[in-house]
């Protein structure tokens, strides 16, 4: 294969003959030259072919190219005298390989994010969303080398799934039944035998159940795969099918799992600095001027710890008038999140210690009876962008809590048997990987940093 154009720009100086394949980001025709911007995707820059009377088939077809044309350019690489790029080439051969139509959508330059989402096929030519899919990618590479660095394993949980590891009731339903005739029971009820898996069944909202059992196995695993939530939200915060990273680990307590996600936050925001420089520094430029100081800042500083009363306590004294009112037992809201990262500590900062009331029943129960082992890693800008617990690994306390909230406990009976057979104290955690993408690149609406975005009322492109 060929050179990709970031491979090009990367030479340590021109000469010799390159071959450019990509889409022209422009074209400007001057009377007896024209200059070609071509990209490729690979990297944020494109790379100039100017082509004059010398190029081969000049008059009949490079004169007639413009944005959008796919082409292959074949030329000489030059030292540029253009200011902002550091070669070009002089082509003697430019093919047009796939001409565009008269209502091409992206012939402007600059396109709102409520526009482009409606052509979510071709956003990705856009310098914005190529930006946004080279970052993702870099994020998941480090979130890779960094778990198999440390010893885990990657594990392949299921995306279809009997069980609510929530708790929140809002699942996509799974189903073989004809929804206009279902057969019934003798009650009347829908017969779930009679379906594919011959009971209820749901896209899954969380790999965590499953990650306990390989980390009561392997010791150190992690998930990392779809996830699906069927919330009528229509917010720039919600999607319907999302990406989870969630690692779970062996003989750990939550101090030890707080370690691990601040390690994990800035072990991921480093590598991704050091591959996406370019789109990072135009997310700084065009999008959000604290993107490159705030990932800095995360990287550089310790991250505070307070528990759940704490910053109750400190939010009740603030003398701020929040939408959401402040009270002992009740969640954190965005805006208290917001207020505790970005104003009063300045930094990020892990939340432990939470009522058990408002958590799982899987979370484990403290010594004081009324607060869990939960934790929760808070940034500016987004507010949680890490959700975690040390699990309840006692039969008797597990028990419990299923029966006080109501859980079918034959359902979970694998899942008691896993505190049963050797069980041992654990812990892990869930990060939303576009939340993780719209902290490192400043996009405002979630929907903007996934390919192709599912809410309500559309899954198409």
């Amino acid at each position: 294969m060929d050179e990709l154009i970031r491979e090009i720009l990367a030479r340590p100086k021109a000469g010799g003959e390159v071959t450019v394949r990509g889409w022209l980001r422009t074209a400007r025709h001057a009377k007896k030259v024209s200059f070609l911007e071509v990209f490729d995707g690979s990297c944020m820059a494109g790379i100039q072919a100017v082509a004059g009377p010398e190029c081969a088939r000049f008059e009949e077809e490079v004169r007639g190219l413009g944005t959008g044309c796919a082409v292959e350019a074949v030329g000489e690489l030059v030292d540029s005298p253009g200011q902002g790029q550091r070669f070009e080439v002089h082509a003697r051969e430019v093919k047009l390989v796939g001409g565009v139509d008269d209502d091409y959508p992206l012939q402007k330059k600059r396109h709102s994010f409520e526009f482009l989402r409606t052509i979510a096929h071709l956003r990705p030519r856009t310098n914005t969303l190529g930006a946004v899919l080279r970052v993702r990618d870099a994020a998941s590479r480090a979130i890779d080398d960094f778990f198999h660095e440390r010893g885990f394993v990657q594990l392949h949980s299921p995306v279809i799934t009997l069980s609510d590891a929530e708790g929140a009731g809002d699942m996509f339903r799974v189903s073989t039944l004809d929804p206009s005739a279902p057969p019934r029971d003798d009650q009347g009820a829908v017969d779930y035998k009679q379906d594919f898996f011959e009971a209820p069944s749901y896209l899954t909202v969380s790999g965590q159940l499953e990650a306990e059992i390989g980390a009561l196995a392997l010791s150190r695993v992690y998930t990392f795969g779809p996830t699906f939530r069927a919330e009528n939200s229509n917010t720039s915060r919600h999607l319907a099918e999302f990406w989870m990273v969630e690692p779970e680990v062996a003989f750990c307590e939550i101090e030890g799992l707080a370690d691990l996600a601040e390690d994990f936050l800035k072990s991921v925001f480093r590598q991704v600095g050091e591959k996406c420089e370019d789109d990072l520094a135009f997310f700084d430029a065009r999008i959000d001027d604290s993107v490159l100081s705030t990932l800095a800042h995360v990287i550089e500083e310790p991250f505070e710890r307070i528990t759940y009363t704490e910053a109750v306590e400190i939010l009740e004294a603030s003398g701020r008038k929040f939408e959401f009112p402040v009270s002992w037992g009740a969640d954190l809201q965005s805006e208290h999140e917001r207020f505790l990262t970005e104003e009063h500590f300045g930094k990020p900062l892990i939340v432990t210690g939470y009522p058990k009331g408002i958590k799982a029943f899987y979370m484990y129960c403290n010594d004081d009876q009324q607060t869990v082992a939960a934790m929760d890693v808070l940034v500016p800008r987004i507010g949680e962008i890490i959700g975690g617990s040390q699990r309840e690994h006692r039969l008797d306390v597990l028990k419990a809590r299923i029966a006080a909230q109501g859980l079918p406990e034959e359902e979970y009976w694998w899942y008691l048997d896993l505190r049963r057979f050797g069980s041992v104290p654990h812990a892990g955690f869930g990060l939303g990987f576009e939340r993780l993408v719209q902290f490192m690149t400043g996009m405002a609406n979630i929907r903007d940093v996934i390919p192709f975005p599912r809410v309500p009322g559309n899954a198409s492109f």
